[in-house]
């Protein structure tokens, strides 16, 4: 039984893929540019993270038993000349955050960067709220950025009275531009007569594919692989002392990257992400859903007229009801992309869970010739 169907029933669904056919041609590599998939090797960006409070909430920030976001009002109140015990405050409007980012390797100071901020307390919601400035410290204690400004969850939420609706997640927040850098980090061009690209995603064929473009327009032997995630480029004499003018040169340029066959699973909300290169080979799979649905009616129980004996009691009433699906059947050729399967399940009725299901019972049987990665 699957354990995504006891909810509610839904069609049961048959998988069959046959060895019928010839194998249909892989779709073509798409292009794409060298700095989209390579960057110097060495060169970073630094995460940072900071402390900091949101304000302005609609009673839905922490509680009195979050003791440190009192503490922190207190504290800060006292800085601006006002002493108030930190027991006495009332918090329902206030949330303690931690504030992250990422500063890339070459912001200057006064370049913006995005935040994010997360609750880290017991607030209900960040909604409305504004965060207070907030310094941004890599991990070498120093200040890199400061960060304020409104808040935005890309949801909302609200209720009285029991009930409350909820779309998205309240508790996580983003400020666009949000942080100012007030320190630029340590990155600095590599020197000397070669440099080497770091991949994104490790790849011999892509590799060996970025090669070919930079020989072709740098000229032969100027580029060769050195392992799946990096390749060495000679400086022409033109640019030994322009690094920068050599990057610009080369990151435009057209490549053609290999993709991994790969699906992309979240069960939590019920998203599937499908490549284009995942292939189906010869299985037989039978996915069925069971409902079990039991009710209570409670009954009242009382002795006969004029009886001398007996009490009224409540007697429970239960029912058990069992259905299972009927079966339905799909046809596939062997080498048949997923896409194709997903359609004609979705054609079915079948639910995205279900579908979830399906796929990690194809991967487990050795016929989904893809790399299952589950968030």
């Amino acid at each position: 039984m699957c354990r995504f169907g006891h909810l509610r029933p839904v069609a049961a669904v048959i998988v069959i893929a046959l060895a019928i056919g010839a194998r249909p041609a892989i779709a073509a590599d798409t292009s794409t540019r060298l700095k989209d998939v390579a960057a110097i090797q060495g060169v970073a960006s630094t995460p940072l993270i900071g402390y900091g409070l949101v304000v302005g909430l609609n009673k839905t920030g922490d509680k009195r038993q979050t003791i440190f976001t009192a503490q922190t009002i207190a504290n800060m109140l006292e800085r601006f000349g006002l002493s108030v015990p930190g027991q006495q405050i009332k918090i329902e409007n206030v949330a303690a955050v931690l504030v992250t980012a990422e500063l890339p390797a070459y912001a200057r100071p006064g370049a913006r960067i995005d935040i994010t901020a997360s609750s880290i307390g017991d607030a209900r919601s960040l909604q409305g709220g504004t965060l207070l400035a907030t310094p941004l410290r890599g991990g070498d204690g120093q200040v890199y950025a400061l960060a304020q400004g409104p808040l935005s969850i890309g949801g909302f939420g609200g209720g009285g009275g029991g009930s409350s609706v909820q779309v998205n997640h309240l508790t996580v927040g983003r400020v666009a531009g949000g942080a100012f850098v007030q320190l630029a980090a340590n990155s600095t061009l590599p020197s000397g007569d070669t440099i080497t690209l770091a991949l994104r995603e490790p790849d011999f064929v892509s590799a060996a594919r970025i090669v070919d473009a930079v020989n072709g327009e740098l000229g032969p032997d100027q580029a060769s692989v050195v392992d799946p995630g990096s390749i060495t480029i000679k400086v022409p004499a033109q640019y030994r002392n322009s690094v920068p003018s050599l990057m610009a040169r080369l990151e435009v340029l057209p490549v053609q990257t290999d993709v991994n066959a790969r699906v992309v699973i979240n069960e939590r909300t019920g998203t599937v992400v499908v490549g284009g290169q995942v292939r189906i080979g010869p299985a037989a799979v039978a996915h069925g859903n069971l409902s079990v649905r039991i009710s209570t009616k409670y009954e009242v129980s009382q002795p006969n007229p004029l009886s001398k004996s007996g009490d009224t009691v409540v007697v429970p009433n239960t029912q058990v009801d069992v259905q299972e699906a009927e079966a339905k059947l799909v046809a596939l050729e062997e080498g048949t992309t997923l896409e194709s399967v997903v359609r004609a399940l979705n054609a079915l009725g079948a639910t995205p869970r279900d579908i979830i299901a399906i796929m990690q019972a194809l991967k487990a049987a050795g016929a989904l010739r893809a790399e299952v990665v589950v968030l």
